[in-house]
């Protein structure tokens, strides 16, 4: 059964299919209506709990990197390579997913990640740990993620079915960043208290919840989905399936460029925390505290407006960038941390809604390859963009990297708002409403009848 409108045997689309995926709302559903469902309850609450620990790991190994070497451009580093085994693996853990059991598949890889944690808790807590440990660790965790991330994400839709989707992708994303409300100001506490290895160890140790929810679950209440037989021309199906589909390869193109650019938190924000405000650790930790009180806004107003319209992902993302840009030119610590509520909140409206159309256009027997290629081009940007900003960021200044991020933002959705308006029979109309400027999309057809007869 098909979730989305089409399956990998349908015909190119028209522009009819693109103006349906910027125009049509999803269902709408009550807030949290999909933790009625036992199995995909045990699954969010399991997640809150790694989730804090994984908030926690982040801002302990990106302090402990800056400490380590004082340099962004490490942070940036590190960050690569976590997110290098997507780029290079992303679209082999896609067709995997697709064949394999996702369960299953999901426990050997929070295993994987938990064995990670406590390996760098060991050599911090010992004091053996350097730079190139955090490397390896980093890299070791993407490894896992390459089959995790689009294993999780393609979980979804058979712990709650095709009617409960959007809210279950939402209340993903809230309680990913309501983890960040918790992680962040916990890490602080325990890096000026006690050190970052016990941040490592205590995330190694929050996987024990999300094991256990796994395991609890009743296989019989699942929405099992048809596995992808083995055989040849599998990643090539899914590249050609995206591509093929408008409302499916534009979407990830944007993210594309704001995941390489302008997500680069670790290096933005470590940056601005040390270099521009005098700050430290607890600072640093205030501004992704900050962040995911936005970002939890922008979750429960997904979940509870239930729309997966391109036309707000392209709305988002200008929003977005022109944050960024308007972060970077501020001058005092209490405006900075102030824009990081905004900034949270838009962020979060683009991954909800690229994350959530992406699903619901997708044919189920392709939603592992699909969105494998989608983060593999969200965070497999990474190691592209994490060492270009961090150069940028030590050689010219926290500020200049930022804005330089915000500036790619917005023009990258400018244009790809504009080829989506395009492909779905709209153009751009400037005019007058009541002696005020009016900027907005109509029908070609409109624009035409409304043009003057010479």
């Amino acid at each position: 059964m098909s979730t989305g409108s089409g399956a990998a045997s349908a015909p190119a689309p028209d522009h009819r299919d693109t103006q349906a995926a910027l125009d049509t709302p999803a269902r709408k559903n009550s807030m949290f209506s999909s933790l009625r469902i036992r199995n995909y309850r045990l699954f969010f609450l399991g997640q809150v709990v790694s989730n804090i620990g994984t908030w926690m790991q982040r801002i302990a190994q990106d302090w402990l990197v800056l400490s380590l070497t004082g340099s962004s451009a490490a942070v940036g580093i590190t960050t690569a390579l976590q997110f290098l085994p997507m780029l290079l693996f992303g679209l082999y853990g896609g067709v995997l997913v697709d064949r394999l059991r996702k369960r299953p598949a999901l426990i050997v890889t929070q295993t994987a990640m938990a064995l990670t944690a406590i390996a760098l808790a060991v050599l911090t807590l010992t004091g053996l740990v350097e730079v190139w440990h955090i490397y390896v660790a980093a890299f070791a965790l993407g490894l896992a993620t390459v089959v995790d991330n689009p294993a999780r994400q393609a979980f979804v839709s058979e712990l709650v079915g095709p009617g409960q989707l959007q809210n279950a992708v939402s209340l993903n994303s809230a309680n990913f960043q309501s983890a960040r409300l918790v992680g962040p100001a916990v890490a602080g506490l325990l890096i000026t208290g006690v050190g970052t290895g016990w941040a490592f160890l205590l995330n190694g140790l929050s996987f024990v919840a999300p094991l256990t929810g796994l395991m609890l679950m009743r296989a019989r209440e699942l929405h099992p989905v048809e596995r992808a037989p083995r055989g040849k021309g599998q990643l090539r199906e899914g590249v050609r399936y995206v591509t093929g589909r408008p409302e499916l390869l534009w979407p990830i193109v944007l993210v594309g460029f704001i995941g390489t650019f302008a997500f680069n938190f670790p290096v933005y924000l470590s940056a601005f925390a040390d270099d521009v405000f005098d700050g430290g650790a607890g600072v640093y930790s205030m501004f992704n505290t900050l962040m995911a009180v936005g970002s939890v806004s922008g979750a429960l107003l997904a979940a509870r407006r239930g729309t997966a319209r391109l036309r707000l992902l392209i709305m988002a993302a200008i929003a977005f960038g022109a944050l960024e840009i308007l972060a970077a030119a501020s001058p005092q610590l209490w405006m900075f941390a102030l824009i990081m509520v905004p900034l949270g909140l838009f962020s979060m409206t683009v991954n909800v809604t690229t994350n959530t159309s992406l699903q619901m256009a997708t044919d189920p027997v392709m939603r592992g390859r699909v969105m494998a290629l989608y983060m593999m081009v969200f965070l497999g940007g990474a190691p592209v963009g994490a060492p270009i900003v961090g150069w940028i960021t030590d050689t010219y200044g926290a500020r200049v990297g930022f804005a330089a991020g915000g500036a790619v933002a917005v023009a990258a959705a400018s244009v790809i708002g504009l080829i989506l308006a395009r492909l779905g029979g709209l153009r751009l109309s400037v005019g007058w409403d009541r002696g005020h400027p009016r900027v907005r999309f109509v029908p070609r057809e409109r624009q035409e009848a409304l043009a003057p007869v010479a």
